[in-house]
């Protein structure tokens, strides 16, 4: 692993703003989507007492942000960090616990959305949540989930009693997460896979979110894996194969950070975190062990040079 120095290490993982939640955050925030064991998607299990264990190793710092769903396996993902919390005595002081709020049986409804935070409040054991982001919401029209009764207006409601601090919105479609935006309900915003080394879509988004003061959260810095094991050990992007050009500019950029010793996935995860409009950076994580290494990747010692190198690479493409 890299070396680094006290003062790398306290500017690296450095707490930002986000947006203008009044919370503030490490720039890489540790994601649960793979706590609660998907090996459907993911390809491989996580038992229970692994998924306890690195949400502890989480909660015990530096990283002071853990991200989780409601429909996370199920709910199991919030299960076990419940059950770390409960070890732990609870969320530490100055810790961020985002969740999300999902369709229930296909109901995405205002009424669904209460249930989803209810039972996301009965699982992590907390009285409270700091941030829910509406999950997904591709799966139903922008005009449903606006409409009177829908999602958005229960979330608003909750936050209006105290349930939620700040919401959010987490989702695919760029230019429908843009429309949320525009509604003003919103505090932050969470984009995947759209924002890497290779993909830069989310960048109106990201920038429309800066203008607002709307903070932003980028999910899945390494497509799926293919940033992070290489296009010979994971083909696909963003979960479907990836095309000629893209899997090219992935092995020249390789072959650039080879030069340097620097690990293509340490480039990968600082080119979102050394973004100042990025308020964190979420990165899935599946044991202890993992939370170490992503911790270590975001400290890694990346030159000028390298940069310069992927960035005219990038340019060229």
């Amino acid at each position: 692993m890299g070396e680094d120095t006290g003062a790398q290490v306290t500017d690296v993982l450095a707490r930002r703003p986000l947006g203008r939640t009044g919370l503030e955050v490490t720039p890489v925030c540790l994601g649960g989507g793979v706590l609660g064991s998907m090996p459907e998607v993911f390809g491989y299990a996580v038992a229970a007492d692994q998924g306890i264990a690195t949400v502890r190793r989480a909660l015990a710092g530096p990283i002071n942000f853990l991200d989780t769903s409601a429909d996370y396996s199920g709910g199991e993902s919030e299960r076990r960090i419940g059950a770390a919390l409960r070890a732990n005595g609870g969320l530490p002081a100055g810790y961020v616990l985002a969740t999300k709020a999902d369709p229930i049986g296909g109901d995405f409804s205002g009424d669904a959305v209460r249930r989803s935070v209810a039972g996301s409040l009965q699982r992590l054991g907390l009285d409270r949540l700091q941030l829910v982001h509406l999950h997904d919401p591709e799966r139903i029209s922008f005009a449903d989930g606006m409409a009177a009764g829908g999602p958005v207006e229960a979330l608003v409601d909750l936050q209006r009693q105290g349930v939620i601090e700040h919401l959010g919105v987490a989702g695919g479609p760029i230019p429908l997460l843009r429309q949320y935006l525009r509604s003003g309900a919103f505090q932050v915003v969470l984009t995947h896979n759209r924002f890497t080394l290779v993909d830069q879509s989310a960048e109106p988004l990201i920038d429309e979110a800066a203008a607002l003061g709307v903070g932003v959260l980028n999910a899945a810095p390494y497509g799926g894996g293919f940033l992070a094991k290489g296009p010979d050990v994971q083909p696909n992007y963003a979960y479907q194969q990836a095309d000629p050009e893209r899997v090219q500019l992935v092995r020249d950029i390789e072959d650039h950070c080879g030069r340097f010793g620097v690990p293509l996935r340490a480039a990968a995860l600082q080119f979102s975190i050394r973004d100042p409009r990025i308020g964190s950076t979420v990165v899935g994580v599946s044991s202890p062990e993992r939370v170490d290494d992503t911790i270590g990747l975001a400290r890694w010692p990346i030159p000028g040079e390298l940069w310069d190198l992927i960035n005219a690479t990038r340019g060229a493409q």
